[in-house]
């Protein structure tokens, strides 16, 4: 299982929600990603407000994480 989460979500506070799944699955892969908030965005006030005015669709670096991951799982190469 992979679990990730933003470290700028102030939906699901990342160090609280990743502890949780730390402690409750033993082969878990978790990631906190940096300066993503909730949407995996990269945010300035990270405020759910502030979703509207943010282009990006989802970060290229959380898409990467998944892809490596499904792969690392799958063994798909590029």
């Amino acid at each position: 299982m992979l679990a990730i989460n933003g470290d700028k979500d102030l939906q699901v506070i990342s160090r609280v929600h990743l502890a949780g799944w730390k402690n409750g699955i033993k082969n878990a892969d978790i990631r906190e990603l940096p300066g993503l908030n909730h949407l995996f965005q990269q945010c300035k006030t990270c405020q759910i407000t502030e979703y509207a005015r943010l282009t990006e669709t989802i970060s290229p670096a959380a898409l990467d994480v998944m892809t490596s991951w499904i792969r690392q799982k799958t063994g798909l190469s590029k």
